[in-house]
């Protein structure tokens, strides 16, 4: 890890963290009915915010890592490579980050509260190891 890479690091920490209160104040918005979000705008809205933050973290622990960016845009397949190469809850994280609130909260609009709850405990699992890392 090299020291130069710390500030770069934080600011990119912070806006994970931005990126994730974002969300929450979205889920806030999505009005719960029972077991069920209401307003699935709202709850598409926070997921694809707390699904930008887990990939800024995973940005800032791969430039700690000297992990390079590829030049073009980012896939899933990136992330998940590299963080093979660094920690595997991690990783396991960002899958199930990926599904539940890229793939079923975002795209499909999947408005179970305990599941969506679950994507975004996995986010700031994600979030916090970048903080630790820092």
């Amino acid at each position: 890890m090299q020291a130069e890479n710390k500030i770069p690091a934080q600011k990119i920490y912070e806006e994970a963290t931005r990126l994730m209160n974002n969300a929450h104040k979205e889920l806030q918005q999505a009005d719960k009915n029972g077991k069920i979000y209401r307003d699935v705008k709202h709850l598409r809205l926070a997921c694809g915010a707390a699904y930008l933050a887990v990939l800024k973290a995973i940005d800032g622990i791969f430039l700690l890592r000297n992990i390079p960016k590829p030049k073009r845009h980012a896939s899933i397949e990136y992330y998940q490579s590299g963080l093979n190469k660094i920690d595997n809850k991690i990783q396991n994280a960002l899958n199930a980050t990926y599904r539940i609130l890229h793939i079923d909260g975002y795209y499909e609009g999947f408005n179970n509260i305990k599941a969506i709850q679950i994507g975004f405990e996995e986010a700031q699992y994600i979030i916090n190891k970048l903080k630790q890392s820092l």
